[in-house]
């Protein structure tokens, strides 16, 4: 026999059942345009050709972005059901995330692949403070699965942490001329916007958000200071020879 609720659940907050929705559709759009060119529409702009790893990791990707996009949307609807139905899935593709793109950064530092100007080790401090950030973030999330806003709040910001790939292959020249920093600032932007959410709908930040804004700009400068370090040239150059 199936149990009757007693009081009906509590639905999310209408704002929120607007504002975090558009969020992960804004995320879906930069990552859309950002690999436009060498993933989804990569025959219309004659993009180079794809390796196994790239096809899968962009699989994986766009599957997380699909997932993210479906979960606020499904909380907007007061679904919950579902969504905790999907998160198990979510959590088994988070764990692939980390692991291909580990395996695309040292892919592209074996095959010397940076910006301009930036040496391939300095560069790899990138992606692997990406996938580092994304892990902690989710984890996070995972964690304060019963605590829906900070739940919600880690999970859409966890995002933030890996969208520096899609936001730095936007082909305006204030982007591609300007290194990974242009592309750091639109990861950025993101959490500056759920500051401000925060801020009119709460009068206060929320932890969540505090905690996201520390982890993952805190782990662009420590990039940004460690990569052009002689120890993390040393340190890269033993561990993969």
């Amino acid at each position: 026999m199936v149990a009757i609720e007693s009081t009906p659940r509590a639905r999310p907050k209408r704002s929120d059942s607007v504002f975090f929705p558009l969020m992960a559709t804004a995320m879906a759009l930069v990552v859309f345009v950002g690999f436009a060119p060498t993933y989804y529409l990569r025959e219309q702009f004659n993009g180079p050709p794809l390796n196994l790893l790239r096809m899968v990791h962009g699989a994986a990707f766009t599957g997380w972005i699909a997932l993210l996009v479906t979960q606020t949307g499904l909380i907007a609807a007061n679904r919950r059901d579902v969504h905790r139905k999907l998160g198990v899935a979510g959590a088994g593709l988070a764990v692939l995330m980390v692991i291909l793109g580990t395996m695309l950064a040292i892919d592209a530092l074996h095959r010397g692949l940076s910006f301009p100007g930036v040496s391939p080790t300095a560069f790899f401090a990138v992606p692997i403070g990406d996938m580092a950030a994304f892990a902690a973030m989710v984890s996070l999330g995972v964690i304060n699965r019963k605590r829906m806003d900070y739940h919600k709040r880690y999970m859409l910001l966890a995002t933030t942490a890996i969208i520096d790939a899609a936001a730095a292959r936007i082909r305006l020249d204030v982007i591609q001329q300007g290194g990974v920093i242009p592309a750091f600032v639109i990861a950025d932007l993101f959490i500056l916007t759920m500051v401000l959410y925060d801020l009119a709908t709460r009068k206060r930040v929320h932890p969540a958000t505090i905690w996201s804004g520390i982890i993952i700009i805190g782990s662009q400068a420590l990039r940004l200071w460690i990569g052009g370090t002689q120890a993390w040239h040393d340190l890269v150059t033993s561990l993969l020879g």
